[in-house]
């Protein structure tokens, strides 16, 4: 049973490890002063209330979903032979949903104490502060490598079997799905009320104490892009893994080849924990230096130990060298399509530039603009995944029948090999952002504020960078998902054909390509509404509170009121647009069948990436837009320009952090209960039951 794919769990628990030393080295720093101490436990105890509330309605969701896969899957339990299936499939589906649920707590939890430390730090300079930020977001980018190949390493031993595994990988994606979308609308919510309020109207600065909504911002950073963004890449990661064993599990029964091809994403999986371990520990930087380079060396370092690595394993291994080339055709298309979004999103590039420029001439041209570029930016990665994938097809089909869909899976795990440092660079990003708001917010000197600045800036663009390479590794993951998804269709004597000239195909693919669209609508809908109740409660405590405009002393506002606006409307708009999902995918195929099921997922494919593409670029520069202004060129902070900028960063942020990042776990989830579900849809579908 066991082989060369022992290397997953060992180095799943290596990771683990080091996480633990990351998170106990962050715990033994200062946390500053008692003032910046108070602002950590609020942002903490915030972000905790937030993520039980939202565990205790997806816990209802979970348990109904486990029901209903024991029942129905993989075959319905009065009519299979092995009811053992049902259960395992669902025990699977329980712990993938838990083992994602531990990813984003721990995560938040070191994310939560790194800020105030970090701040502290920074009083000492940026060789002191930066380890702690990049170490804190480390703790998440670990434990989202370490529990998920762990996690499918524990199913894969128990029971040998990758279609179990699809349901662990279903537990993982679906809760994602709720994460990022609850997330999203929560940080968004504060980030846009803090922002319209205090900047717009009231001409106050950003993380002023002042705004009722500051540490709800703070909060929102931590669930959104720490919680939210690892469950997000936790997902991709696990369901790329799974696509291909599946893929590879029909060529071992072709070839013979006794799980050879299944644990090969396994092996290349743990191989890419080792050098995303090693890359995180090589990560440094100098009290004069770049934190932005410190973080892009450490991707490259991370790249470059993973494609010697993989050479070694393939040579010593006897593993065809077709294989590792399309794994690092992935590889580098991943850090090419995150080099594209840097291009579209830097304060030093062009199209950041021109959009502040635009400012001057008021909002609506500073939102054309940006809009513009951010149709423009979807071009150079789309073209990236399309190339990666046609390289890797025409790379591996020489060795036989499936082997071609097989080289693009394996470029899917190659851009996902190395996300335990694509998330650690991204949960950097809200680490030094919240330190940045402590350390205005106690008060620390301008040399401080300056130093925790940089490292924000840097952040800033690794979250642009992380955006653009997750978009990208979804789209090579669904590819693979959807060979996954034809394969198990294929197992039930079912031989599908997706050409667009079937009307079902068409059908679906029409339905499929309207669904990113309604999905973003409805979380972006939600974002507006709760805007508009915190909004409503930030001018009340304005107006009410005597003395809260002036700052005068010892005069607070009333934090918790705006951290319970935040979670409540989170949690209620979550749910509707997380059902539609998974509601419509189920119903086109249970009335359309497998066909216009397969076109409906190829037409979510393309419509999804090209909208998350669009909606993370242009709300990233539209972000740095702004803050190019609040450096003082175009007239500054309080400015017009600064005015029309602010508005289009509040339009930008939904885009980039509610909609544009969901829309990669919903193709995902559409998938992956696409493939769960083949078998049955196949057999029961309603036009197979009237005889069409």
């Amino acid at each position: 049973m066991f082989g060369p794919w022992i290397i997953a769990p060992i180095s799943a628990l290596i990771s683990i490890l080091v996480g633990a030393y990351f998170y106990y080295y962050v715990k033994r720093q200062d946390s500053g002063t008692k003032r910046m101490q108070e602002i950590a436990a609020a942002i903490e105890e915030g972000a905790n209330a937030f993520l039980r509330r939202e565990y205790t309605v997806l816990a209802i969701f979970v348990a109904v979903v486990a029901v209903l896969l024991c029942i129905f899957l993989p075959e319905p339990i009065w009519q299979t032979q092995k009811p053992i299936e049902n259960v395992e499939l669902t025990l699977a589906y329980i712990f993938g949903s838990f083992c994602s649920a531990l990813a984003g707590f721990l995560g938040l939890r070191i994310a939560t104490k790194a800020n105030t430390k970090a701040a502290s730090a920074a009083r000492e300079g940026l060789n002191k502060a930066f380890p702690i930020g990049f170490r804190g977001g480390a703790v998440m980018g670990l434990a989202v490598v370490g529990a998920g190949l762990l996690g499918i390493s524990i199913v894969y031993a128990v029971t040998g079997n990758p279609e179990i595994v699809l349901g662990y990988s279903f537990g993982a994606s679906s809760l994602a799905l709720f994460a990022k979308a609850g997330g999203g609308i929560y940080t968004k919510t504060a980030d846009i009320s803090a922002d319209l309020v205090g900047k717009v109207e009231l001409g106050i600065p950003e993380d002023d104490p002042r705004n009722p909504a500051v540490i709800a911002d703070n909060v929102g950073d931590n669930v959104g892009d720490v919680a939210g963004m690892g469950a997000d890449l936790f997902d991709s990661y696990v369901a790329s893994i799974v696509a291909v064993m599946i893929l590879g599990e029909a060529i071992d029964i072709i070839a013979g080849s006794a799980g050879l091809y299944t644990q090969i994403p396994l092996v290349f999986a743990g191989l890419g924990i080792i050098a995303a371990v090693l890359g995180a520990l090589l990560v440094r930087v100098s009290k004069k230096g770049s934190p932005g380079k410190a973080l892009n060396m450490g991707t490259y370092i991370t790249c470059t130990i993973f494609a010697v690595l993989t050479f070694l394993a393939s040579y010593y291994l006897n593993y065809d060298l077709r294989i590792w080339g399309a794994t690092v055709v992935g590889l580098i298309a991943g850090v090419i399509i995150g080099t594209t979004s840097d291009y579209f999103t830097s304060e030093d590039k062009p199209p950041v530039k021109k959009t502040a420029e635009a400012s001057l001439t008021g909002t609506a041209t500073n939102i054309i603009t940006g809009f513009s570029y951010g149709l423009h930016s979807v071009f150079p990665p789309l073209i990236g995944i399309g190339i990666a994938s046609a390289v890797a097809y025409f790379l591996c089909a020489p060795l036989g029948d499936k082997y071609a869909l097989y080289g693009i899976g394996m470029a899917a795990v190659g851009m996902l090999s190395i996300v335990g440092l694509i998330v650690s660079n991204d949960a950097y990003g809200p680490i030094v952002d919240n330190s940045r708001g402590i350390a205005m917010q106690g008060g620390l000197s301008e040399e401080v504020i300056r130093v925790t600045d940089e490292m924000d800036a840097a952040g800033n663009t690794a979250k642009a960078i992380t955006k653009g390479f997750a978009i990208g590794a979804a789209g090579l993951t669904v590819i693979a998902l959807l060979a996954a998804f034809q394969e198990r269709a294929q197992s039930a004597g079912v031989n599908p054909s997706f050409n667009l000239m079937n009307p079902l195909v068409l059908l679906g693919a029409l339905i499929g390509i309207a669904m990113p669209a309604v999905f973003s609508a409805m979380v972006m809908l939600g974002v507006g509404r709760n805007a508009f109740r915190m909004i409503e409660e930030i001018r009340r405590q304005f107006n009410e509170i005597p003395g809260l405009r002036e700052g005068k002393e010892g005069v607070k506002p009333d934090y918790a009121r705006c951290v319970d606006i935040a979670t409540v409307g989170a949690i209620k708009e979550l749910m509707p647009a997380s059902i539609v999902a998974i509601g419509v995918t189920l119903i086109v195929g249970f009335v359309g069948g497998i066909e216009a099921l397969g076109g409906y997922l190829a037409g979510t494919i393309f419509s999804g990436l090209l909208f998350a593409l669009l909606m993370a670029n242009a709300g990233g520069l539209w972000d740095n837009a702004k803050k190019i202004i609040e450096s003082g060129e175009h007239g500054g902070k309080g400015s017009e320009a600064h005015k029309a900028a602010v508005v289009g960063d509040t339009v930008g942020d939904p885009f980039k952090d509610t909609a544009g990042p969901s829309l990669n776990t919903m193709i995902t989830v559409m998938s992956l209960v696409a493939s769960l579900f083949a078998v049955l849809i196949a057999n029961y579908n309603l036009l197979k039951l009237l005889g069409l």
